[in-house]
């Protein structure tokens, strides 16, 4: 059986910590990466017995990029602190470690994820199709370097696996805000190359469509009053990004 480590990315994850780190004590390695956590996640994190490197926080890419050749074993799962894997997902890693390699075997794979929020689960609104790439070579695979959403560059296969993470993306309705904040502040400086003078097609059409879209399109409607908040807190998103662009640009 190929020997695999497990990534855990962390900032202030305690309460998330003691609920996922139970779930991967069967992994040969267990890294937690955390940002300097003011909570005890570092505390739980040495409970449970995994080995912890700490560095201040750039942003994703660059955090799991510096944490990535650190592990010790070729085979990487990368978990955040908010995810669970379910049983069945843990299996049908297990079954990929336990077969021998082949020329043109995946070098890495994308694992779909069940998003839940306001103790729903979010089927529609955009969310149903959500898919992360969070098993793989250690020396096959890197982060986009981008300040939001970046995702693995496999140089090779990438396979897809057939059972899902758990994702409770937001605790609640303050954490989903500020974090739709961060990420339009992050976007920001990602669209500034590729976006010319901001205007009313920005700041009033790109959010009304990310709404639509969302909404109507993605059918957010079918998710209820919960499926309206997200598609509205998302398009807010897009109209934030924007402004702060907007914004970024005056100050030169």
């Amino acid at each position: 059986m190929k020997k695999l480590s497990i990534i855990v990315p962390t900032f202030n994850e305690a309460d998330n910590l003691k609920e996922l780190l139970p779930l991967l004590l069967w992994a040969d390695e267990l890294i937690v990466v955390d940002s300097f956590s003011t909570d005890n996640s570092v505390e739980i994190a040495n409970q449970f017995g995994a080995r912890v490197i700490q560095r201040e926080y750039i942003n994703s890419a660059s955090q799991k990029n510096w944490a990535i050749p650190q592990a010790s074993n070729e085979w990487i799962f990368l978990v955040d602190a908010d995810e669970r894997p379910s049983a069945e997902l843990l299996s049908e890693i297990k079954k990929i470690l336990e077969q021998p390699e082949k020329p043109g075997d995946p070098v890495a794979y994308w694992i779909g994820r069940d998003n839940y929020f306001l103790g729903k689960q979010i089927r529609f609104s955009g969310w149903q199709n959500d898919a992360v790439i969070r098993l793989f070579k250690r020396d096959n695979c890197k982060y986009a370097e981008k300040e939001v959403h970046s995702e693995i560059i496999a140089e090779g296969t990438v396979g897809k696996l057939k059972e899902r993470l758990l994702h409770y993306t937001y605790k609640n309705m303050s954490h989903f805000l500020a974090k739709m904040e961060r990420y339009a502040k992050w976007s920001a400086a990602d669209y500034d190359a590729k976006t010319g003078n901001i205007t009313w097609f920005h700041l009033y059409l790109k959010p009304a469509f990310r709404f639509f879209k969302h909404y109507i399109l993605k059918q957010g409607f079918r998710d209820g009053k919960v499926g309206l908040i997200v598609c509205k807190v998302l398009a807010w998103g897009v109209f934030l990004r924007y402004v702060y662009l907007l914004e970024k640009r005056k100050k030169g």
